[in-house]
């Protein structure tokens, strides 16, 4: 599957028509449901598939971003062989208390994993709290940027973001007919 073919895929599956409250309070008639990618299994296999390629060399861990990087970074973890990190918003107060589960973080070369990103704020909170476990982050990988200034924002924080897919992908995929419905 090419990437068209792969930008169309997630479109259809993932595109909702109606009426939606978002959480900054304003009200859409379009939402892009990305667990909808992140629950089929083989959607997500051709995902972390294509992403494999994006991993910068060097990288020693991948750390996926709670709740919806923790799909997507297992997958490429089966893709590229590295390990894997599991970041919580916030430490548990019980069991180990970590903030990141699974692979150490400390002294080695991260790559910070998220399904998708809008202003890249998750990024940035965690990116900052893995540095201060003693990981060294300097880029950031996304199956989805939404184009609305996350790139940028991470930039400024030193985190270099690469993106499988774009909202102008998906766009593009829709209106050149790609995309189809599923069953």
């Amino acid at each position: 599957m090419n990437l068209a073919e792969l930008a169309a895929e997630v479109d259809t599956a993932c595109r909702l028509r109606g009426e939606f409250l978002l959480r900054s309070g304003r009200t859409a008639t379009e939402y892009f449901d990305k667990y909808r990618f992140e629950a089929d299994p083989v959607l997500l296999d051709a995902l972390a598939g294509r992403m494999a390629a994006l991993v910068p060399a060097g990288t020693e861990v991948l750390a996926g971003l709670e709740m919806g990087g923790i799909a997507v970074v297992t997958a490429l973890g089966r893709h590229t062989g590295l390990p894997c990190a599991f970041v919580r918003k916030t430490a548990k107060a019980y069991g180990t208390a970590r903030l990141a589960e699974g692979a150490d973080v400390s002294g080695r070369q991260v790559l910070v994993v998220e399904d998708v990103v809008t202003s890249g704020g998750q990024i940035a909170i965690s990116t900052q709290q893995l540095r201060e476990l003693g990981a060294t982050v300097d880029a950031a990988l996304c199956v989805i940027d939404r184009d609305e200034g996350g790139a940028g924002a991470l930039a400024a924080d030193g985190i270099r973001l690469s993106a499988l897919l774009t909202r102008a992908d998906l766009d593009r995929a829709r209106a050149d007919g790609h995309s189809r419905r599923r069953d």
